[in-house]
């Protein structure tokens, strides 16, 4: 009886859903209040195990450069109010209120290696945050080829992944080592002041490179692409393509 078969095999198949959402652990709940469970959808069962850590690790360094972006505009608020704007927040969202629609708004189409090298130009009028953090989202984005989410037959480049990191060290540096003619930051970042250090943007940019290094080694082995691993001198200020 065929009939009666389907219905056991699919009472087992939801039964062992059922499951797998209630055994779910407690979200890890984060000093900003956020948390980081995500609902179980049936979508996931086209995923791989590196299909889901690569949407973990994505959600993650985005929730990083966003962190980066509202730390530089606290420290320069300067810079959103030659946009025009009134807050930090509403700079922020500039950027990182369009990532749900990423693939349909116009910064997937942003040159990133151009709009990096504009926040760090002395005749550049306009807000140098933007321009700077715009870079490096775009840039990150392009490694994970504009996609939010990766399904089995997705494949990313583990060289962008690794080339991307490779960026970011060269920004953190250019970020803290460049001066205008007069001495003075383009951006102030980390404070050396003895009294009052803080090295909180280097941090932060140092995960930020070891997740997607991390990512990198962990495509590199499944798609038996070898990583060509340069020796990349970030006072160069050369970027590597992603």
């Amino acid at each position: 009886m065929p009939n009666r078969y389907s219905t056991v095999l699919l009472a087992i198949l939801l039964a062992g859903l059922a499951l797998l959402v209630g055994c779910a652990g407690s979200p890890i709940k984060r000093a900003d209040g956020q948390q980081s469970n995500r609902p179980f959808v049936l979508d996931n069962l086209a995923k791989s195990d590196v299909d889901m850590v690569t949407e973990l690790t994505q959600r993650e360094v985005l929730a990083g450069l966003r962190r980066l972006t509202a730390k530089l505009y606290r420290r320069n608020p300067q810079e959103y109010r030659k946009a025009g704007l009134d807050s930090a927040d509403t700079a922020v969202a500039r950027i990182f209120g369009q990532l749900p629609r990423w693939r349909e708004s116009g910064l997937r189409g942003v040159d990133w290696a151009e709009s990096l090298r504009l926040a760090f130009s002395e005749n550049y009028t306009g807000d140098r945050v933007h321009a700077y953090m715009l870079a490096l989202t775009v840039m990150t984005m392009s490694a994970y080829d504009h996609r939010t989410e990766f399904y089995l037959t997705d494949e990313l480049n583990a060289q962008s992944l690794y080339n991307s990191a490779r960026n970011l060290e060269a920004a953190i540096w250019k970020l803290s080592q460049a001066r205008m003619a007069d001495g003075t930051p383009f951006l102030l970042s980390n404070s050396l002041d003895d009294e009052n250090r803080n090295l909180s943007f280097e941090r932060e940019f140092g995960k930020l490179i070891a997740q997607q290094d991390l990512l990198a080694l962990i495509v590199e082995d499944k798609s038996n692409r070898a990583i060509n691993r340069v020796l990349h001198n970030v006072a160069s200020f050369i970027l590597l393509p992603v």
